[in-house]
């Protein structure tokens, strides 16, 4: 199970630093680690939909924003949005939703709800540490290696870096990709209404 500390001292070893023995270990290296690790997390998120950190919502428009044109209701994202997976007009994202725009850190459509799929940066998703596959803890600490690089004052190959962290990136994306669940092409809307409809019940995971 992966751990700030143990990204650290993966990120260090990159840079020929010595690892530390704890997160509070009074060093320039930790702290230059500490000063970027937020946003490097949430751009790492950024680059895939990584299956640990996606969560699923269903979301009702706001009442208090009225879009000035064209689209009906407006949504709020949610604040732990970092990237879109999938929209749906149904519980099952078996009708994906083509009919919208996204603007302004709103979603705007004709539907008075709508189902989200979107990489999460909250605690119990993307920035739990103890769910990243071995392959992303290596290439957040790649990242990391690059970002503290330049100011340490050890005679780092650049090259070789940037190397490891293209070939890290590649890694967990591939591997995340392989744990992805077999798709089938949707029935679509039309032939599901004939079979019923859905059930309007969808849990917030």
């Amino acid at each position: 199970m992966p751990s700030q500390l143990n990204v650290y001292n993966d990120s260090l070893r990159l840079v020929g630093e010595r690892q530390l023995v704890s997160i509070d270990e009074n060093r320039e290296p930790r702290r230059l680690l500490d000063a970027v690790w937020d946003g490097a997390v949430e751009y790492c998120l950024e680059q895939g939909q990584w299956n640990f950190a996606i969560r699923s919502q269903r979301l009702d428009y706001s009442p208090s924003v009225e879009p000035p044109f064209g689209y009906l209701r407006a949504f709020n994202k949610p604040d732990d949005y970092i990237r879109t997976v999938a929209i749906a007009s149904d519980p099952y994202f078996n009708c994906p939703l083509l009919q919208y725009t996204d603007e302004a850190g709103f979603w705007f459509c004709d539907l008075d709800e709508m189902y989200i799929r979107y990489v999460s940066k909250d605690e119990s998703f993307g920035k739990d540490t103890s769910l990243w596959p071995q392959t992303f803890r290596h290439y957040i600490a790649a990242y990391l290696a690059l970002q503290i690089a330049p100011r340490l004052k050890n005679d780092i190959d650049d090259d070789r870096l940037q190397k490891a962290y293209r070939m890290k990136k590649s890694d967990a994306l591939a591997k995340d990709a392989m744990q992805e669940a077999t798709k089938r092409t949707p029935d679509g809307c039309w032939v599901n209404s004939r079979s019923g409809g859905y059930s309007r019940y969808y849990r917030d995971r």
